[in-house]
């Protein structure tokens, strides 16, 4: 949503081309504004109406004078990118994602209204309130840190001795890996920034294998907890790694538009 929102408030992707991408993540998508005043601002739905498609959401965005978005996936502990105690950054910490598009004042948070309906996600438009100032993490830097916490988680769990070796791992991740939808781009995105999500999904696969404990193998409360401090700050490089990845996307659709 992030980067393809951007490419249509920028010129460089068709309407149509954005909502057949969304499609991928679900077969239809419902918006809502969080609350009735924002919602007559922005003409769309509020909280207790019926949901708009996401063809009125653009409209929307362009309508408040959005320019470009920006990932957020905050967690307990790490809330970078949220605007202080308000409904948008609870939601977004609950759901672990959302997009900013800060000089519209906008937070878009997706959620699946009813988990038995896997073909709906709805995304809740949020007033932000004050935001702190955008963080920007280079795509090199991103990339190697995720390649040194992942050194450095491995040499935790062997240390530890809770590196596990069970048959069929490399399996289950080759298949977390294949099982995610394969996605389309604006034309125009960089190689490296696709290169780098991909390995993030490829070392999130790793991190939740380890972190699988087998019938009649779990861990002890303090391995586990030894288990989870050394994990972390690799599951805290994966976040990191796909939103550098999706800020230089959209800088360089930015970039292109402007030279256009």
């Amino acid at each position: 949503m992030v980067v393809w929102a951007s490419a249509w408030l920028h010129g460089t992707a068709a309407s149509d081309d954005v909502l057949d991408a969304l499609q991928v993540w679900a077969e239809a998508h419902e918006v809502r504004a969080a609350e009735q005043n924002l919602a007559a601002r922005l003409e769309l739905p509020g909280p207790e109406d019926t949901p708009a498609g996401p063809a009125l959401l653009l409209a929307s965005l362009r309508k408040a004078g959005a320019s470009r978005g920006e990932l957020v996936m905050p967690v307990a502990g790490d809330v970078r990118g949220l605007d202080g105690a308000t409904a948008f950054s609870r939601t977004a910490l609950s759901r672990g994602e959302a997009a900013v598009l800060a000089d519209a004042g906008l937070g878009l948070v997706p959620q699946r209204p009813d988990p038995a309906a896997e073909g709906i996600l709805r995304w809740t438009v949020f007033e932000l309130g004050d935001m702190p100032p955008a963080e920007h993490l280079p795509l090199g830097e991103a990339e190697h840190g995720m390649s040194s916490a992942m050194r450095e988680a491995a040499s935790a769990l062997t240390d530890l001795d809770i590196a596990k070796h069970r048959p069929g791992v490399r399996a289950e991740i080759a298949e977390t890996v294949s099982a995610r939808p394969d996605l389309s781009w604006p034309e125009g995105v960089p190689q490296r920034s696709l290169r780098i999500l991909q390995r993030a999904s490829e070392v999130e696969a790793i991190l939740w294998a380890a972190t699988d404990d087998t019938p009649g193998g779990a861990l002890s409360a303090s391995a586990t907890r030894a288990r989870t401090d050394a994990l972390r700050p690799l599951f805290d490089s994966v976040r990191a790694a796909r939103r550098s990845a999706v800020a230089e996307m959209v800088r360089v659709l930015a970039e292109r538009a402007e030279h256009h």
